[in-house]
């Protein structure tokens, strides 16, 4: 597989990674994910990675210029079904994903994207993303 697909949905664009990710497919991701948000004016960002089970520092990195890439043309990221394991290796790794949203499923993450989307997104004290990541 040499590309991972990416759905437009409305105004979101939906990636739903189903291997794992070696570096050129990470890095093919990044780059096509990069392009559609610019050439569809895409407001937001859904990756899903609920079948990933490992994450490498590379992976973290990629996941992290993706939404800042993103950001930079306007657009919210949110990562969706990230395994507990996942989330430790990513603090452990000491990448905290800065500016990545998340949410516990696609669900919770569209929702999250038409909230972003509606508010904009811009408020000063919302610039770390700490707010993201509350329990429902």
């Amino acid at each position: 597989m040499d590309k991972i697909p990416i759905l437009r949905m409305g105004h979101f664009l939906l990636v739903t990674i189903q291997v794992d990710l070696y570096d050129q497919l990470a890095l093919n991701l990044e780059s096509d994910l990069v392009q559609m948000v610019n050439k569809t004016q895409a407001k937001g960002v859904l990756i899903d990675i609920s079948a990933v089970s490992i994450v490498d520092s590379f992976m973290g990195r990629i996941i992290g210029n993706i939404a800042s890439m993103s950001r930079i043309l306007d657009a919210q990221t949110v990562v969706v079904g990230m395994q507990p394991a996942v989330a430790i290796t990513l603090i452990e790794l000491g990448l905290p994903l800065t500016g990545v949203h998340t949410a516990l499923n696609v669900e919770r993450g569209m929702t999250l994207l038409k909230e972003k989307i509606l508010i904009g997104d811009y408020d000063e004290d919302d610039e770390t993303g700490d707010d993201d990541n509350s329990a429902e």
